[in-house]
């Protein structure tokens, strides 16, 4: 049996391809520096899991596969070119897989995971492999090995491996400046994503609300567009409200009406998120009613606009850390959340910070109070002077404070005395604290 060793096995990217290849029969053997929440499932699969990134772990693999934040100076990469094991990227090892099936790719700088999401759980029917980037809750996985030809990933283009696939079928949800520390400008993004779009044989479903997207479409004969505020495209939603927390809205395909959908995760976003995946679904054969029910019934990915307590006090758990992300976040949150809301943000890696800052501004228009935390640094170093009294300045919301100490935050929350709603926003480790104060609710108040 062949042996796979994975560098990085508990990253979200990761950790779902590893137990794609455990489930092919490969013997899966990875190392970690950090346990996580896909720790533990990976390990009930029989992958044994180090917790340390020592030489001989990769002594006896016949392929080793390296997460990207691995760097050329790491034990095991250096072990396995000296053995002359062959590395490959993870997107490459998804490229693998997913070529040769009929593969439909979800990429965009925002919201690829909660769309990838959506479509693999309206598509359960039909049995797809999936590889997303959150858990997805129909599953209780990252991923699944299905039975038929129909391979649903998330594409990832923040260090470009998105250009590895070959898809039958890609959703553009977005394009936007972010990645820049790999990418160095908008320009390389685009030059990036019409590569992918290249690359697709079949059709290519493009947000008409997004015009960086809508640019690269320009002249292509297989492009489907979607859209929340233009009525000329091919797939639009109209008649948008909100009721007893539910979002509402109906649907019409290439000028005919299909039907009235819900949604229980908030935003205008999300509707956007959910009119290719719609489409699609009808394009598989499933049903208007199946697809109205499973709508109805998807929670989100985890962590995306995640509710872990709600009572007088709310507790959200959400990834957002890019501006646009925050923005369309807390749209969302407005749409239904009635009481106070607190955001509580952890910004992710003084690049993003550094290279975003300016459009930081106004991005927590509509929450009562920021609390910022420290930056998350995911491994970098500080090289560019960020400190996070210039992003609050940068912010300018009047109601903005700096919080340095998880306890701090926890009395914060112990202290509110309206009934509030607290949002943790950020890629980081943020999630745990939101999990923490959400499990420990009962006994502070």
């Amino acid at each position: 049996m062949e042996r796979i060793y994975f560098i990085g096995i508990n990253g979200i990217g990761m950790s779902g391809l590893a137990k794609i290849m455990k489930l092919k029969g490969y013997d899966v053997v990875g190392a970690d520096l950090s346990r996580n929440y896909v720790t533990e499932e990976l390990e009930s699969l029989g992958i044994k899991v180090f917790g340390e990134h020592l030489a001989e772990n990769v002594i006896g693999a016949d392929l080793v596969v390296a997460s990207s934040a691995i760097k050329s100076e790491n034990s095991e990469i250096k072990k396995a070119l000296e053995l002359g094991i062959k590395i490959i990227k993870r997107g490459e090892l998804l490229s693998i897989l997913m070529n040769k099936e009929k593969g439909i790719a979800v990429a965009g700088t925002h919201g690829k995971t909660t769309t990838s999401s959506m479509l693999g759980s309206l598509l359960l029917d039909i049995d797809p492999t999936i590889v997303v980037g959150g858990i997805l809750p129909e599953i209780g996985s990252n991923s699944r090995f299905g039975k038929t030809d129909v391979f649903i990933a998330e594409a990832d283009e923040s260090d470009n491996s998105f250009l590895y696939l070959t898809p039958e079928i890609s959703i553009i949800t977005n394009i936007e400046a972010d990645h820049l520390e790999n990418h160095g400008c908008l320009e390389n993004i685009k030059k990036s994503f019409r590569q992918f779009m290249d690359q697709t044989s079949g059709e290519i479903l493009v947000c008409d609300d997004c015009p960086e997207a809508l640019e690269l479409a320009k002249d292509r004969k297989n492009i489907k567009t979607y859209s929340i505020y233009k009525k000329e495209s091919d797939i639009i939603a109209t008649d948008i409200r909100v009721e007893n927390f539910k979002t509402k809205f109906k649907v019409s395909i290439e000028g005919d009406e299909f039907g009235e959908f819900e949604l229980s995760i908030p935003g205008n976003h999300n509707i956007q998120n959910a009119l290719p995946v719609i489409y699609l679904a009808k394009k598989y054969g499933i049903s208007k009613e199946r697809i109205a029910q499973k709508l109805l019934n998807f929670k989100g990915a985890k962590r995306r606009y995640d509710i872990l307590h709600s009572d007088k006090i709310r507790i959200i758990d959400d990834y957002a850390h890019h501006p646009t992300e925050i923005k369309a976040t807390i749209q969302g949150a407005k749409t239904i959340e009635k009481n106070k809301t607190v955001a509580i943000f952890q910004p992710h890696r003084y690049s993003r910070v550094n290279f975003l800052l300016n459009e930081f501004k106004g991005s927590f228009e509509g929450v009562d109070e920021v609390i910022l935390m420290p930056v998350f640094s995911a491994g970098e170093k500080n090289e560019f002077g960020v400190t996070l009294e210039k992003l609050k300045e940068k912010i300018g919301h009047k109601h903005c404070t700096i919080v340095e100490k998880n306890e701090e935050i926890e009395k914060i929350v112990e202290s509110e005395s309206e009934s509030a709603t607290f949002l943790f926003m950020g890629a980081g480790n943020i999630s745990s604290l939101a999990h923490t104060i959400a499990e420990n609710i009962g006994r502070i108040r």
